[in-house]
C-alpha cells in the first residue's frame, strides 16, 4: 500500500485554522470519556499488583539547543527519583536533515547521565531523520537500539512495535508485517510508536490515512496505546475503540494546540511523558522540565 506525499501531508498544510472538519472519529467509532479538560490531574488510587515496566518517551528532540538539555535534565532528575531502563524516541532525532555527524551533540551528550546508567533508548525514523541517506545511519547506529526501520521487542509484559511512518516507507509490506506480529502477540500490552500523529489538536490536524489504515489494526488486534511526535505539544486522547493516542512531540520546542472532542489533555509545553505498566492498567504522566506533573491519566486493560 503506498501514498502520495500529497495523501500524507494534506492536513499539515491546513493549520488549526482549517482542521475543523477533520478533528471527530469515523463514524461509529467509541468514544470513552471525551469530555476535554485541562484541569490539574487529579489522585490516582494506588494500582493492583506488581509494577510490570517504567519507561519514558518523547519526541522530536534532536535540536541540540537549549530546550531539548532543559527536558534531558528533567528527565534524569526524573530517573533519581524513579529509575527506568528504557526511553522511546519517537523520531525526528535529528534536525533539521538526520545528519549523524550531530548525534554526539543532540544524542550522546544531552542523554549522557541516562546513558551512563545502561538506559536503553528505541528510536524511529521522522520526516527530519529521511534527509540524509533515507535514515539509514541512524537505523543502523547502536545508541538507538533499532532492529530495522520497523521493528518489535518485549519488555516488563509490553510488546513494542516502531513503525516507519514516512511517506516513502514501505507501507505494503510494513502493514503486512504489523498484522502479522500482532496477531501472534500474547502479551498483555501492545504499544506501538511512530513519529506522526493520528489523532492531533495540534497544527497537523487528524491523520486520515493513518484513520483509515492502521486504527482498525489496533482495535482487531488490541493495541491500548500509539505514541508518537511530529507535532510539537502534548496530548493524550480519550480511548478511541480501545486505544489512547498520546502525543510527546515537545522534546525541544513548541508549535500552539487546541482541544477536541476526544482530548483528555493538551499542552504546549517542554515537557516528556513518564509511563508506569501495571498488569491492569497504565499510569501516564507528563512532566515540565521544572519536574512538575502537570497531567496524569489512565489507560486501563479491556
Amino acid at each position: 500500500m503506498s501514498y502520495s506525499r500529497r495523501q500524507f501531508f494534506v492536513l499539515g498544510s491546513l493549520g488549526l485554522a482549517g482542521i475543523s472538519k477533520f478533528i471527530f472519529p469515523k463514524q461509529g467509532q467509541e468514544i470513552v470519556q471525551a469530555t476535554p479538560k485541562n484541569d490539574p490531574p487529579s489522585p490516582i488510587a494506588t494500582p493492583e499488583g506488581e509494577l510490570l515496566l517504567r519507561f519514558v518517551s518523547m519526541a522530536d528532540t534532536g535540536t541540540g539547543a537549549q530546550g531539548q538539555y532543559q527536558v534531558a535534565q528533567a528527565m534524569s532528575q526524573y530517573y533519581q527519583k524513579k529509575p527506568f531502563p528504557m526511553v522511546l524516541m519517537a523520531g525526528d532525532n535529528i534536525y533539521n536533515n538526520g545528519e549523524i555527524s550531530k548525534i554526539q551533540q543532540v544524542f550522546e551528550q544531552p542523554y549522557q547521565p541516562l546513558l551512563e546508567q545502561g538506559v536503553k533508548f528505541h528510536a524511529c525514523l521522522g520526516n527530519h531523520d529521511i534527509r540524509s541517506e533515507n535514515g539509514d545511519p541512524q537505523v543502523k547506529y547502536s545508541g538507538f537500539n533499532m532492529q530495522g526501520r520497523y521493528y518489535t521487542f518485549a519488555r516488563g509484559g509490553v510488546q513494542f512495535f516502531a513503525l516507519d511512518t514516512n511517506n516513502n516507507a514501505n507501507w505494503k509490506d510494513q502493514l503486512t508485517w504489523l498484522e502479522s506480529q500482532l496477531s501472534q502477540s500474547n502479551a498483555t500490552w501492545k504499544i506501538v510508536f511512530g513519529h506522526h500523529q493520528i489523532y492531533s489538536s495540534g497544527h497537523y490536524g487528524v491523520n486520515q490515512p493513518f484513520v483509515e489504515n492502521l486504527t482498525p489494526l489496533f482495535e482487531k488486534y488490541g493495541v491500548q496505546l500509539y505514541i508518537n511526535g511530529h507535532d510539537h505539544h502534548y496530548e493524550r486522547t480519550a480511548s478511541i475503540n480501545g486505544t489512547t493516542y498520546l502525543i510527546c512531540g515537545a522534546g525541544a520546542g513548541l508549535r500552539e494546540v487546541g482541544q477536541s472532542p476526544w482530548t483528555e489533555y493538551s499542552a504546549s509545553r517542554l515537557s516528556f511523558a513518564a509511563l508506569e505498566v501495571y498488569p491492569q492498567q497504565i499510569i501516564i504522566q507528563g512532566i515540565a522540565t521544572d519536574s512538575s506533573v502537570f497531567d496524569q491519566g489512565l489507560v486501563k486493560r479491556s
